[in-house]
């Protein structure tokens, strides 16, 4: 089912005083659902009611069972179907008549997926809850395109911010530039497909290096997934031409440098395995649908 049965779901049990169930803050991975842990997919496949976010993919959903309840509480760019208020609200009316709710969200729950302040929330009204990890969309991105997040002779450290611009503003984000702009690290930049021709010129006046490699990594881990390589100068006008669009990770630092050599000996997951004259898996350079650009 695509809506909540509330009468089903909502109304507490005749003749019983129920106590608060337990909640689920469960992470889907960044969408391959080969990816979900073992408790992840054990727990969507005994599920009776899911409240699901946008960037859970088709597949993982596919796991749970036909007859429970599957509703849509995701939010997009300007386009929330509930606020996350409503949302908390509506969690803790469904555990409170006593049905267990798992709450699924893309990646981990506890980076970037409010899961901080779904947690507090259960706390507060003293509802039973456990949080399942999931593989983060920057792992995932990293994995999948050949981009390690840390590497010894690139980057000591990795940094992951959101790039979520402010509602009205069109080139305002909440960021410490001077610290991002630091050599020898990776940044990640989740939601910041939109801000990208922003984050490119912040990062460039704090002192980072223009010709700092830069990907973008859209759709990772699913069919159809695209990697666009270029630096911290040019990515943006190459993101805009390319037309790449969310779900889309931003990766920056030299550890990019390493996507060609790696990727050229791996497959990707929308490739199909070639094997070598030895029975080995492997691939060619040019049969990977990478599309690259390099600064000229």
């Amino acid at each position: 089912m695509s809506n909540l049965d509330e009468t089903r779901w909502l109304s507490p049990q005749p003749g019983v005083m129920p106590r608060p169930a337990r909640v689920l803050l469960v992470g889907a991975g960044p969408g391959d659902p080969d990816l979900l842990t073992v408790k992840a997919a054990r727990a969507l496949a005994s599920a009776s009611i899911v409240l699901y976010d946008h960037l859970v993919s088709r597949e993982v959903l596919a796991l749970v069972p036909p007859e429970a309840d599957l509703v849509y509480v995701g939010k997009e760019s300007a386009m929330h179907t509930l606020p996350q208020e409503a949302i908390i609200e509506l969690m803790l009316r469904i555990a409170r008549s006593g049905r267990p709710v798992l709450r699924l969200k893309g990646g981990d729950p506890y980076i970037f997926g409010r899961g901080g302040e779904e947690a507090q929330a259960l706390a507060a009204a003293g509802v039973p809850f456990e949080v399942v990890p999931g593989i983060s969309a920057a792992q995932g991105a990293s994995a999948s395109a050949g981009i390690p997040l840390t590497h010894r002779d690139h980057a000591a450290g990795v940094l992951c911010v959101t790039g979520h611009l402010r509602v009205g503003a069109r080139d305002e984000l909440d960021l410490d530039w001077p610290a991002l702009a630091r050599p020898r690290q990776t940044l990640v930049v989740y939601m910041g497909v939109a801000a990208l021709p922003v984050i490119s010129a912040q990062l460039i006046r704090h002192g980072l290096d223009a010709q700092t490699p830069a990907a973008v990594i859209e759709r990772a881990t699913l069919p159809g997934q695209r990697t666009l390589v270029g630096n911290l100068q040019n990515l943006p006008d190459l993101a805009r031409q390319q037309g790449v669009r969310a779900p889309a990770l931003i990766v920056i630092g030299s550890v990019v440098s390493l996507h060609h050599e790696l990727a050229a000996a791996m497959c990707l997951p929308e490739c199909d395995s070639l094997d070598d004259p030895q029975g080995m898996p492997g691939t060619r350079r040019e049969d990977l649908p990478i599309l690259a650009a390099q600064a000229q």
